[in-house]
């Protein structure tokens, strides 16, 4: 009787709080983070439903002397995390594996550093990489089944000291790849440019897309765009949800390849000039490309590299390639590029930002080993964001006068015509 007494005193002294070791100190999951927000003076913004979720010990899990601490104690439990905005702003967002924090993208250049001090021990790591990426997107089944038919091609169109062209090209099992080829009009052998799309507006039909093919064809390239995995005239086939897809990874990988193979065969391009460049996803594109496929000799990545953020699609991180060689990241796997050509493209408003001081000087380590530091560059733009804007595009210009000998004359983006999205359509078969 008398235990029971004291349990009913115990339980009336407890009243409202009803926190106690039996139920593990358990609070709604919302109160609990209002409560930090007010203990340490910040905004919280939620890209999460916190509805009907409940912490354990979660008064326990808070530090005092630490809002990230404090945060990543409530939020793990969760699969959630918090974004730094600002000192006083922290966004709370679902956990991204393809995405970290800046401080962990030292922490991995500066392990990745130590695993090679040489030419020899980074070709013995890059011989591992090369061989691990190829087997976890599991291309090459694929690309040993693709179809060797020419492509069907439109009527050519002719504009200003250019021309444009569309193509439909069968792939495997039954698969096409649509897109256009940009080609100066005068005679002789050109270098190639292969450019994947990003995500910006309207695919290969967008505007920007078009400034940047056509102009660097009228400077003297041959520039080859073609729909993401489910976007575009791709999406006819396979739907837009295959974008989301894992599938998207290896195919638009497959179709880079495939769509080289056949360009190569042109009498009138240079083999010995073949680039590849691409912004956001495509420029994720471009990095994955140059892994995969030795014939390239320039390439130039936009707004995409980045040692914590490995791509935010399916399309760039579907398949587990950054798990290779124990753990690798999109720098790392552009860096197997030295000593050829490379400027990458970065700006302050995104992932990029911490191009400079970051990703920049281990791409200029690695090119060391070759002494060719001079054959890597970045063009970073502080003031600006995440975009195809006009200096990006012009530093894109810059890179293949310099390294593919264009005519820098004929760069005049005023000469360029924007063709309505049905003229780029490419032809039945």
């Amino acid at each position: 009787m008398r235990k029971w007494i004291l349990s009913l005193a115990l339980m009336t002294a407890m009243g409202a709080n009803s926190q106690c070791f039996e139920d593990k100190y358990t609070r709604p999951l919302g109160d609990v983070l209002n409560d930090v927000a007010k203990r340490f003076k910040v905004k919280l913004k939620y890209n999460v439903d916190t509805t009907g979720l409940k912490l354990s010990y979660a008064d326990f899990r808070i530090r005092p002397y630490s809002i990230e601490e404090t945060l990543n104690n409530i939020l793990s439990p969760f699969d959630f995390k918090p974004v730094k905005q600002n000192d006083k702003y922290y966004k709370i967002k679902p956990y991204e594996y393809p995405r970290r924090q800046p401080e962990d993208g030292k922490k991995l250049m500066a392990y990745l550093s130590t695993l090679y001090h040489d030419k020899a021990s980074w070709e013995a790591r890059r011989h591992l990489l090369k061989h691990e990426v190829r087997q976890r997107l599991g291309i090459d089944p694929l690309l040993a089944q693709c179809s060797t038919e020419a492509p069907t091609y439109s009527k050519v169109r002719r504009f200003d000291g250019y021309t444009v062209q569309n193509f439909r090209l069968k792939t495997v099992n039954g698969h096409t790849v649509c897109g256009s080829v940009y080609a100066p009009t005068g005679r002789g052998k050109h270098p190639l440019i292969i450019c994947p799309n990003g995500h910006f507006a309207n695919g290969r039909y967008g505007k920007v897309q078009q400034l940047r093919l056509a102009t660097l064809a009228r400077m003297g390239a041959i520039c080859v765009d073609y729909d993401l995995w489910g976007w575009g005239e791709s999406a006819d086939e396979v739907g837009k949800e295959a974008h989301q897809t894992a599938e998207a990874h290896v195919m638009q990988a497959l179709n880079g390849i495939v769509i080289l193979n056949h360009m190569i065969k042109r009498k009138d391009v240079d083999t010995l000039r073949i680039g590849v460049n691409g912004g956001s996803g495509g420029g994720t594109q471009v990095v994955l490309l140059t892994v995969l496929d030795d014939r390239y000799t320039a390439a130039n990545p936009v707004v995409s590299m980045s040692s914590w953020f490995d791509g935010g699609c399916p399309c760039e991180s579907g398949m587990p390639i950054q798990l290779s060689g124990g753990g690798t990241c999109n720098p790392e796997l552009a860096a197997m590029f030295a000593p050829k050509p490379m400027m990458v493209v970065s700006d302050g408003g995104d992932w990029t930002s911490t191009t400079p001081e970051l990703e920049y000087p281990y791409l200029q380590r690695i090119y060391g080993f070759y002494n060719a530091t001079d054959k890597v560059s970045n063009i970073h733009l502080p003031n600006e964001r995440h975009d195809f804007g006009d200096n990006k595009r012009n530093a894109v210009y810059r890179f293949f006068i310099d390294t593919f000998g264009l005519n820098e004359s004929k760069l005049d983006e005023s000469k360029v015509t924007i063709e309505e999205e049905s003229a780029l359509k490419a032809p039945k078969f």
